[in-house]
């Protein structure tokens, strides 16, 4: 069983504990604290169990000239990609009353920290987890630091290799026991050859004690519902009030509708997993009163003879009988009465009938 940790406050996952559903907003807030508490009542309200922004130090995580070049983009909020980006950024202030906001609807509140300094910063904060992206994965250094913070860890892995995560594993573990892999496919919108759920079951057998989970940026849910049967302890989609909004996130969104589809889809599959026991269950037994077959006379049995195969056949019966799975026991008994053609055989009809243990 993969290893389970406490993510927040009273909440665990992996195991046998339910997946944990990251309602990620991101930047689709439009930069308005108004419409970023909208969307975090709204994860509450379709079921999420923690509502995630992405917290930046602009100048700490772009150099100078990323900040001032051109952006053009039909998405941008700004003439630079630094002007579009601190349009997006929100205050320290404005995260202290959003995690608080987050408290009073109750749902849990995190974010990536997409530099050192915002980890900083979330750290003071007291986020009940990290968020790494997959932008910061195999910056080492960065990973280092933030696992020495001692808040438990969730970790994506788009953009990286197999051989990336075992590194990461190598950094994280002997610091931090506490995290898990999502695997993530970094393209918005996502195609469904890309998305690669295999991974989940790789991830599953490399790295067998810690949870492994999912991290979708495709359309729709079923491949999430997916990512959940194949054992994803945690699931992350990005989510939005209205896909036609201005942002590139916002096609690769879950609307809330969706959103609230994809728990209810995710909690009926957790349900559906059930157990690796196979045996007759109370619902069936119905069905197997109405429908389920007995050993019957093929043709009619005089008292006293001995039961050859070619006297036996198989059909639904009244009264039940012997089941089918006992017709090779019953060769080779006596019968201690006549039956008729076509009559159920019962134990009542056959000396000392012992059924044999399957081996």
């Amino acid at each position: 069983m993969p290893r389970e940790f406490e993510l927040c406050p009273g909440r665990r996952i992996g195991g046998d504990y339910p997946c944990f559903i990251i309602a990620e907003i991101g930047q689709n807030h439009q930069g308005d604290l108004d419409i970023a508490k909208r969307m975090i009542r709204m994860a509450k309200d379709c079921g999420a169990d923690c509502a995630k922004f992405q917290k930046s130090e602009l100048e700490y995580k772009f150099n100078k000239k990323a900040l001032e070049r051109p952006y053009t983009s039909k998405h941008s909020w700004g003439k630079t990609y630094g002007e579009h980006k601190r349009h997006l950024e929100f205050s320290h202030d404005q995260y202290r009353e959003l995690k608080k906001y987050a408290e009073e609807v109750g749902i849990f509140f995190t974010a990536s920290g997409m530099d050192e300094m915002a980890v900083e910063f979330l750290h003071e904060l007291d986020v009940p987890f990290f968020k790494v992206g997959s932008g910061d994965t195999n910056n080492f250094l960065y990973l280092e630091k933030t696992a020495k913070k001692g808040r438990p860890m969730v970790i994506s892995s788009g953009m990286q290799s197999m051989n990336t995560m075992h590194q990461v594993y190598q950094i994280v573990k002997p610091i931090n026991p506490n995290f898990c892999f999502l695997q993530c496919t970094s393209a918005y919108p996502l195609q469904p050859e890309d998305v690669n759920l295999r991974v989940i079951s790789a991830y599953q057998s490399a790295f067998p004690d810690i949870p492994i989970g999912y991290s979708g940026h495709e359309t729709g849910i079923a491949i999430s519902v997916a990512a959940v049967a194949l054992g994803a302890k945690v699931v992350e989609r990005h989510v939005t009030l209205d896909k036609t909004w201005k942002g590139s996130d916002h096609q690769a969104s879950l609307e809330p509708q969706e959103l609230a589809e994809l728990v209810k889809a995710i909690r009926t599959v957790e349900k559906a997993m059930g157990s690796p026991i196979k045996q007759l269950l109370p619902c069936e037994m119905a069905c197997n009163e109405k429908l389920g077959k007995s050993v019957v006379a093929k043709v009619t049995i005089p008292e006293g003879t001995v039961l050859t195969l070619d006297m036996l056949t198989v059909k639904v019966g009244e009264p039940k009988g012997f089941a089918p799975e006992a017709i090779f026991d019953l060769v080779g008994q006596k019968v201690r009465k006549t039956i008729e053609e076509d009559e159920t055989i019962t134990e009542q009809a056959v000396e000392n009938h012992v059924k044999k243990v399957k081996s």
